[in-house]
């Protein structure tokens, strides 16, 4: 019953604010990326304080990452490290799906922000675009964050890499920074989330240049190091 009430009062709070941040970021973009990017940061930061003060939910980090132009890979189970991890690295560059890049004026804000907005098919032409994005991305200087398996998965669940991830690690030839998250056990697909602990575990930092067969091998190990960890209590 507490993280149902604590749940509905999150969402009765988070949704109706990210409207009102959203037109504001809009209205920002008109102005120029910095006041975009802070409207973002200021949204990011929202939410975490929300997270912890009214679902419980607090973040561990495990490793340090590293700040500058990396790749980074992260493991997907919930909303929750979409948002941390823009705080964590401090307003990278990210990887989404170019439906919602296409968004009338929410997709405006996200171009303005700096994403690769990349399609679902793993066909050559959306391939190229994802790699000339990426090329555009690494003039920023800023850290590229890709969620490899291409959607939100299950606690438990470790699919395999989609052929994005290959295409665009070559096409930066960045080191990758590996993040596993364990937030599937507290934020399912329901409503209801519980309190705890979500881990962000960093890997070891994988080189650039490696074959696709070994890089995707360690970054799918790496990114799933917290599949076989302790399960929280009830």
């Amino acid at each position: 019953m507490t993280a149902l009430l604590r749940s509905l009062l999150y969402a009765a709070i988070f949704y109706p604010a990210t409207v009102v941040l959203v037109l504001i970021g809009i209205v920002a973009t008109l102005i120029g990326r910095r006041p975009t990017l802070a409207v973002v940061l200021g949204w990011v930061d929202f939410h975490h304080l929300l997270a912890e003060r009214v679902l419980g939910i607090r973040t561990r980090v495990d490793g340090t990452i590293p700040s500058g132009p990396y790749l980074i890979a992260v493991k997907h189970q919930s909303m929750l490290e979409t948002m941390e991890m823009v705080r964590l690295t401090h307003l990278p560059v990210i990887v989404i799906k170019k439906e919602l890049a296409d968004i009338p004026l929410f997709g405006r804000m996200t171009r303005r922000y700096g994403v690769i907005a990349v399609e679902r098919s793993a066909g050559a032409k959306a391939l190229r675009a994802l790699m000339d994005e990426g090329r555009k991305a690494l003039e920023t200087g800023r850290p590229v964050i890709i969620y490899p398996e291409g959607t939100r998965v299950r606690a438990g669940e470790t699919p395999p890499l989609r052929s994005g991830f290959a295409a665009l690690y070559r096409a930066l030839g960045l080191p990758v920074v590996p993040v596993a998250v364990d937030s599937g056990r507290l934020w399912g697909r329901g409503l209801i989330h519980r309190s705890g602990t979500v881990t962000f575990k960093v890997g070891q930092t994988i080189p650039p240049g490696l074959k696709r067969e070994e890089v995707e091998a360690r970054v799918h190990a790496a990114i799933n190091a917290l599949e076989l960890g302790p399960q929280p209590s009830a």
